[in-house]
């Protein structure tokens, strides 16, 4: 069945064609969940949540541009809602250093990547996805978060130096039981 079909058939509210769509994509969006979630069972919520309000506002996609692509940021606006409540640290933009973190790929796992990512607090962890991982400029994310491009700009810079500090932690340990 092709995926206009199956969107068709999800805005006749039709339960099979619903599951059906949950199937085909709540792994990739589970993914994109993970990134903006502080835990496993957050990101299984903000999943659910977002899956409900796909089902819900269905009938508002117009079949303009991506059915993904507007998943997605129905995904990412259901996260970061939900996140609201976060404080961003505010940085002086001068103080703001641009740091490059190197990754060796061949010791360092996506796996591992994820983790930290995830284990960043929440306000670097949503910065660092929308502009790293989903190319938003800082104008963007100060828009979508509602906070100043100079917070912006040192959240990101934070969020590499942590980072950074636990990739270079963790080659190290590496470096160190490989002795």
């Amino acid at each position: 069945m092709s995926l206009k079909k199956l969107v068709q058939q999800c805005k006749q509210q039709d339960i099979w064609a619903q599951e059906r769509l949950y199937r085909l994509y709540s792994g990739k969006l589970f993914t994109l969940c993970l990134k903006y979630s502080g835990s496993y069972e957050e990101a299984e919520d903000n999943l659910q949540d977002s899956f409900l309000k796909i089902f819900e506002k269905i009938y508002q996609y117009k079949e303009l541009g991506s059915f993904e692509g507007w998943m997605t940021r129905i995904v990412i606006n259901t996260a970061l809602n939900k996140a609201k409540q976060t404080v961003f640290l505010t940085l002086e933009e001068d103080f703001v250093e641009d740091i490059e973190v190197e990754i060796d790929e061949e010791t360092i796992s996506t796996d591992f990547l994820m983790k930290i990512i995830q284990e960043l607090p929440e306000r670097y962890r949503h910065v660092f996805n929308l502009y790293s991982m989903e190319g938003h400029t800082h104008n963007e994310i100060a828009e979508i978060l509602k906070i100043t491009v100079g917070t912006s700009k040192s959240n990101l810079a934070r969020a590499r130096q942590k980072l950074r500090k636990r990739i270079e932690n963790n080659q190290f340990d590496n470096s160190v039981n490989s002795l």
